[in-house]
């Protein structure tokens, strides 16, 4: 597929796969700022025609776990309709730890095409062994400390009174 780039800023980069087989287009930072609430901002010098029909997800590179940041909304997403400079937005956890430079590759690119959604309105939904079981609940053994200083464990289905299925 291809998708039309414009260079904002003359040292942008337009994005590359690092690798056969990657998933993600590697996006440079050729900008980086401190905003008011304390947030390192990189801009790209980027902007994209995203295809209508499909959407551009930005996330993290890998490298970020050596950083003391991380993307301030975990995901990106750029709609068909934005054509502004792609610009990432990090969150510092502490001080004295290292954060990217201008010119390093600070984040990366997936264009994806998404279905279409067209909602309904109904009163009950179809059942299903799960049910409402979310955040690990599924067989997840939990383990706690009682009053007396005791471990206890128990699963989520079983303080619910379900099935452990």
């Amino acid at each position: 597929m291809k998708v039309n780039v414009k260079k904002l800023h003359e040292a942008a980069k337009v994005p590359q796969y690092a690798k056969d087989g990657d998933a993600g287009l590697d996006l440079t930072a050729t900008s980086r700022r401190m905003d008011p609430k304390g947030f390192i901002e990189y801009g790209t010098g980027l902007a994209f025609e995203i295809p209508d029909g499909h959407v551009g997800l930005i996330y993290p590179r890998s490298s970020v776990s050596k950083m003391n940041m991380s993307l301030a909304n975990c995901v990106g997403v750029i709609d068909s309709g934005y054509r502004g400079e792609v610009c990432l937005r990090f969150k510092p956890a502490t001080a004295g730890r290292e954060i990217y430079d201008v010119g390093d590759r600070v984040g990366q690119l997936i264009i994806m095409p998404y279905p279409k959604i067209e909602l309904n309105e109904v009163d009950d939904l179809s059942e299903t062994s799960r049910g409402s079981g979310g955040f690990g609940s599924t067989g997840k053994t939990h383990k706690f400390i009682n009053e007396s200083g005791l471990v206890e464990e128990f699963t989520l289905e079983e303080e619910l009174g379900e099935k452990n299925t």
